[in-house]
């Protein structure tokens, strides 16, 4: 039976990531103090700057119409970013296999890149009638490219004596494409994973703002907006920081998602864990 560590070896095996967490929790702790003393002692109006015990009780008060529009617009993103996902990674592949077909559709990926969702999704609006279609369209078109470009790259960033191996071994299209191509482009795709993740939030917040979704399908942006127009600063507070908590746990799991697929194998993965 292995002998338990000692305390001592435990507090410097976990020191590091104790650290990582201690130390940007306790600079949010000095920020709230601070932030609870100036709007106190100033006196700040609410509909200024509320105090963050204001937001929080906004936030316990207002729960009702936030998590349904956190629901909402959840919703979206998640839905966003799977239709990003599989499209981005069909188009991937069949550009590693293609370059006539890599030549015919990727300029336009990046036509779609470049131009700005805001700029697009009035237009959006005028052709497609449903307001939960357009918010998911414009969430995909953000977070499409990155997925696509990343996995394309790391698709066609095989080591060429590895793929000389398969061929002289007579390994057809499927295997090469299964054993060594998705395998080695899987850095690449977490990337954009990632990337993808914290875009297909921030579409769908901005089509909410320019699709103006009202009633039972308004999410996060719309309250915002509503918060706003009625001076209920508080609520506009609790929403953002709503936003903001949703933004981090999607980088969280793309994060975790990529040390799960890396973790055995890719030297970024082994050292961090080493």
């Amino acid at each position: 039976m292995a002998p338990k560590p000692a305390p001592v070896a435990l507090w410097h095996r976990y020191r590091a990531p104790l650290a990582q967490v201690a130390i940007p929790a306790g600079a949010l702790l000095i920020f709230l103090v601070l932030w609870q003393w100036y709007v106190r002692e100033a006196a700040v109006p609410l509909y200024i700057l509320p105090a963050p015990t204001d937001v929080a009780a906004s936030l316990y008060n207002d729960w009702g119409i936030l998590s349904a529009a956190l629901l909402i617009t959840l919703k979206i993103t998640f839905s966003a970013l799977a239709a990003a996902l599989a499209g981005g990674v069909l188009f991937a592949i069949l550009f590693a296999e293609s370059r006539f077909l890599e030549l015919i559709f990727y300029p336009y990926a990046v036509v779609l890149q470049v131009t700005p969702i805001v700029a697009v999704a009035p237009l959006i609006i005028i052709y497609v009638q449903q307001t939960e279609l357009v918010l998911l369209l414009c969430a995909f078109l953000v977070a499409f490219f990155p997925i696509l470009s990343n996995t394309t790259q790391g698709l066609k960033s095989a080591d060429h004596n590895l793929l000389n191996l398969f061929e002289m071994y007579g390994a057809n299209r499927w295997q090469r494409l299964r054993l060594l191509l998705i395998p080695g482009a899987l850095p690449y795709f977490t990337i954009g994973l990632r990337i993808g993740g914290g875009l297909a939030l921030i579409g769908a917040i901005v089509a909410e703002f320019t699709a103006g979704a009202a009633g039972e399908k308004a999410g996060l942006a719309f309250r915002i907006l509503e918060a706003g127009r009625r001076l209920n600063v508080p609520r506009l507070f609790a929403a953002l920081l709503l936003i903001t908590f949703t933004g981090v746990v999607i980088f969280a799991l793309t994060s975790l998602i990529s040390h799960l697929l890396l973790r055995k194998w890719h030297e970024s993965a082994l050292k961090r864990e080493n």
